[in-house]
């Protein structure tokens, strides 16, 4: 019982089976979408097999790892985490594949992905009554969770894509714009009293573009603004720092009263 609530009122601490936010998390989550830019871009580029056969082998992997966080008990970092980076891997694909292969385009992309991940939040909150991360601790609210991050991290493809290329922002434009971003979103959490879990999806989903131009900066040709290393390197060692991260991070799970 908290010393805030009503003599004779019992309370009790519900784990999310994801993570409670912190810097740690958003570090991590920087660079799991960061490495799902170069991992994906390594599998359909690099070793040539196309967005299609790409999507379809992320795909696999998405839902296997997304049965067996749904399937969890309780939350499981490594889990977590490798279903984050099965999310972005397949999203990177996903949206090269309808931006390029189908010729829909980033802002015909980012706009159809757009309506879908707003639409999946209101749905969210119309059936389970909050988009609340600390809710996720059911399954019903953690698949409306998983479909909303899959919508978000393609559309972070989408809108990096667009802003680097066609808008001809570059590399190094686009990331400290979305940076810029991510750090207004900080200030309105701070000093404002808008939505916290408005504002915890406007920076979930706003770090997605942000990775995917950091990744494409690190292994794009220098003459189109990146520093050309390898897919395969620079996935590896984006592996390793979060592998590091998770590690020495140690990440719990988040909690609502109840």
């Amino acid at each position: 019982m908290r010393e805030t609530d009503p003599p004779g009122t019992m309370t009790q601490e519900v784990a999310s089976k994801v993570p409670h936010v912190t810097l740690a998390f958003w570090i991590t989550k920087i660079v799991a979408t960061t490495l799902g830019e170069t991992g994906g871009d390594a599998v359909s580029m690099s070793m040539k097999l196309g967005y299609l056969v790409a999507t379809g082998i992320f795909a696999v992997l998405f839902f296997i790892a997304v049965s067996a966080q749904i399937a969890a008990k309780r939350f499981h970092p490594w889990l977590y985490w490798a279903t984050i980076v099965a999310t972005t891997t397949v999203g990177t694909t996903l949206a090269d594949f309808a931006d390029r292969s189908l010729g829909i385009g980033y802002a015909g992309g980012s706009s159809i992905l757009l309506v879908l991940v707003i639409a999946s939040l209101v749905t969210w909150r119309l059936v389970m009554g909050s988009v609340s991360v600390d809710t996720v601790s059911e399954h019903k609210a953690e698949m409306f969770y998983w479909v909303t991050i899959m919508f978000s991290q393609t559309l972070g493809t989408a809108l990096g894509d667009w802003t680097a290329d066609s808008a001809g922002i570059g590399y190094k434009g686009s990331a400290i714009l979305f940076s810029a971003l991510i750090v207004l979103v900080y200030v309105l959490y701070r000093w404002t009293k808008i939505s916290r879990p408005a504002l915890f999806w406007a920076a979930f989903i706003l770090t997605r573009p942000l990775g995917a131009v950091l990744g494409d900066f690190l292994d794009k040709p220098l003459d189109h603004g990146g520093l050309n290393l390898s897919r395969y390197v620079a996935s590896g060692v984006l592996l390793a720092f979060m592998v590091l991260s998770i590690v020495f991070f140690r990440q719990k799970a988040a909690t609502r009263r109840h």
